[in-house]
């Protein structure tokens, strides 16, 4: 059966100032930001080493990404078999909130939840050393 295996990210959208609400997680939670505005969490710089990464990053308050949801944040789900997750959610019944797509970083859908969040379904694309073998 197909399932999550974990979080693949962390997106919400500011209420106020999305540079203060950066510079407080920074200045307070120690998070380190990237160029492009987010911080990647890689799970290897923990004590327990399991080989995943996390991505958290906020979002400005006029942003569209988490459309149609009013919600101020979506999370990002980390499955091992997309196309199999959604055949599942078709047969329950759940209505796709747009188009899977396929990129560089995997394949994502997504759906809304009962509350009206949006959720973000991620199948990384396969490591240069998993492809390999």
């Amino acid at each position: 059966m197909a399932k999550v295996t974990g979080i693949g990210g962390v997106f919400f959208k500011s209420t106020k100032n999305k540079d203060a609400l950066v510079a407080w997680y920074r200045d307070n939670l120690g998070l380190k930001f990237e160029d492009w505005g987010g911080s990647i969490i890689n799970w290897t710089d923990d004590a327990k080493v399991d080989g995943g990464m996390t991505v958290w990053s906020t979002a400005a308050p006029d942003s569209k990404w988490f459309a149609p949801s009013e919600s101020s944040f979506m999370i990002n789900y980390r499955v091992d078999d997309l196309d199999g997750l959604l055949a599942q959610l078709r047969e329950n019944g759940v209505e796709l909130a747009g188009e899977p797509t396929d990129d560089f970083n995997g394949k994502f859908a997504w759906v809304m939840d009962p509350d009206g969040n949006k959720v973000e379904l991620w199948e990384p694309k396969a490591s240069d050393d998993e492809a390999a073998s």
